[in-house]
């Protein structure tokens, strides 16, 4: 079981950026496809980024450029550096463990259950 804490979200102005971390914990890290996605008001859960045990990257086309997604198998961290953010970003962000098909970015969610362990959240704000 892994168990994962974000943390780092906040309200910022359009063209702001911010640093979303998420601690990972329990057996088997390494072996992980992780990602981080979000949620907006009345929108599905949407793939952000993904990074396989070997650090390659996805993204969505939506934040690429501007979002930068990494991970220290030392401290058992993932991190997604969000810059040049615009109002449209704003979300509740999560991370998540082997939660789509090929370390991708579409989650496998049946309603409001979502295969893969995920964190709680954090909420990102970006004012225009």
């Amino acid at each position: 079981q892994v168990r994962l804490v974000e943390s780092g979200g906040g309200s910022v102005e359009a063209g702001g950026s911010l640093r979303l971390s998420c601690e990972a914990s329990g057996y088997m890290y390494r072996y992980y496809c992780l990602g981080w996605f979000r949620q907006a008001p009345g929108k599905e859960r949407e793939g952000v980024a993904s990074i396989d045990t070997d650090g390659r990257t996805t993204y969505a086309d939506s934040v690429k450029g501007r979002f930068t997604a990494s991970r220290d198998h030392a401290t058992n961290n993932l991190y997604l550096e969000m810059t040049g953010l615009k109002p449209e970003d704003t979300a509740v962000y999560y991370c998540a463990a082997e939660a789509s098909s090929g370390c991708g970015l579409k989650p496998i969610c049946t309603g409001t259950y979502c295969l893969g362990s995920w964190g709680q959240g954090t909420q990102v704000t970006v004012s225009s």
